[in-house]
């Protein structure tokens, strides 16, 4: 095994502890990937994310589909991972989870405002996939037909999908769209929850800080 593939496979594993730390999934739910050149390791079909070792995550040719190594069957959202990484050759990691608060946003609404900076910042406007059945093409054509003016999509009664120029920027991003729902909820919960302006969105996504820290992120590793 190559030594950059196996570090991929290794960073694979890290954040899928991460995503389960976090609440992010429940059992073997959920799926995760990463690029490398023209193949992408996904998480293996079946598997907890915390019990995935670096050597289970399986490769897959971006282009034919093709599974490079047999030894485990990939997640059975392969197809979205695949036509994603198809659609934006931008994206080089995919994070598809199950967060409780997500899930029941896409239940009451079809957008999640504009709250807070880092949402504006980090993620910025979220996408909404109305519900299509799980696992199949269809599926992963409306995902991947979103991907080039979104970097994060509410799957309705399902969940999300965040992608990024690593993995980090990937799960950094579910993080924060994760506690953009909570927030709405719960201040929908007693009141109308008052949105960022469009004005006061566009000024911090122009804020030089702001641009620090994403270049910052997209270039570091775990």
């Amino acid at each position: 095994m190559a030594h950059d593939d196996y570090k991929l496979r290794l960073e694979l594993s890290v954040y899928a502890k991460k995503i389960v730390q976090k609440g992010l999934v429940v059992g073997p739910g959920g799926n995760i990937s990463a690029r490398s050149g023209d193949t992408m390791y996904i998480s293996p079909s079946g598997f907890a994310f915390e019990d995935i070792e670096p050597e289970q995550w399986v490769p897959v040719a971006v282009d034919s589909g093709d599974i490079l190594d047999r030894t485990y069957r990939p997640s059975s959202e392969v197809l979205m991972h695949l036509y994603g990484y198809r659609a934006n050759s931008n994206i080089t990691a995919m994070v598809h989870t199950h967060p409780a608060h997500c899930i029941a946003l896409t239940l009451v609404e079809s957008k999640l405002p504009m709250l807070f900076p880092d949402q504006a910042a980090l993620v910025g406007d979220v996408g909404f996939v109305p519900y299509v059945v799980p696992t199949t093409n269809v599926l992963a054509e409306a995902v991947a037909a979103k991907l080039n003016d979104h970097n994060s999509l509410l799957l309705e009664n399902h969940g999300l999908v965040t992608v990024g120029k690593n993995l980090r920027e990937a799960f950094y991003r579910t993080e924060v769209v994760e506690e953009s729902a909570r927030i709405y909820l719960l201040a929908k919960s007693v009141g109308v929850p008052k949105a960022l302006t469009a004005e006061e969105y566009k000024e911090i996504q122009g804020l030089e800080s702001e641009a620090y820290r994403i270049n910052l992120l997209q270039r570091l590793k775990s």
